[in-house]
């Protein structure tokens, strides 16, 4: 019976190992990709309408995080993140949903891809602005990385809603 339990126990870690990475590479990847696409093809170039004024592309460098917060606190941002992504490290070996896992996919990716700018972009290692291109009205405008980190939000809410526990409570000890 208990070897049961171990190879049950072992089948949810690697799907949520699987899920979480998975998620993780496919938002990291995507995020990347549309921003060389926007800076390529965006950055010397005014907004496009896609749906009017309710939807567009608008090229941006942000130095700071969403809303224009901190915008002179790059370097504290970078850390941030790495200090969140060593989190999800250390905490998604306990993870016992795939719901869960998927909200730490989308967080990891989102942080990955934000990430990336700015160890990678001007003016510098872990100083660089992120390249935001994405557009709603009386929104800030944000790319890819945002919204999986915002869309982890709402999932996360919804699964706390229906008391849906990332970890068991003896992991917890």
């Amino acid at each position: 019976m208990h070897a049961l339990q171990a190879e049950g126990r072992t089948a949810l870690a690697v799907r949520v190992w699987r899920t979480l990475l998975g998620v993780a590479l496919l938002v990291w990847t995507t995020d990347v990709a549309t921003k060389i696409w926007a800076v390529n093809s965006l950055s010397h170039r005014g907004a496009v309408k896609i749906i009017g004024s309710f939807f567009q592309l608008n090229f941006v460098r942000n130095s700071g995080a969403a809303f224009s917060f901190a915008p002179g606190a790059t370097l504290f941002l970078s850390i941030f993140g790495i200090v969140i992504l060593l989190g999800i490290a250390y905490y998604a070996v306990s993870l016992t949903s795939k719901g869960w896992a998927l909200v730490l996919g989308l967080v990891m990716g989102g942080i990955l891809g934000n990430l990336t700018d700015r160890i990678f972009r001007e003016p510098g290692l872990l100083r660089g602005h992120v390249i935001d291109w994405l557009q709603l009205p009386h929104w800030p405008i944000f790319n890819i990385a945002d919204s999986a980190i915002v869309i982890a939000a709402v999932i996360s809410m919804v699964l706390s809603a229906r008391n849906i526990s990332p970890i068991t409570k003896n992991e917890l000890i």
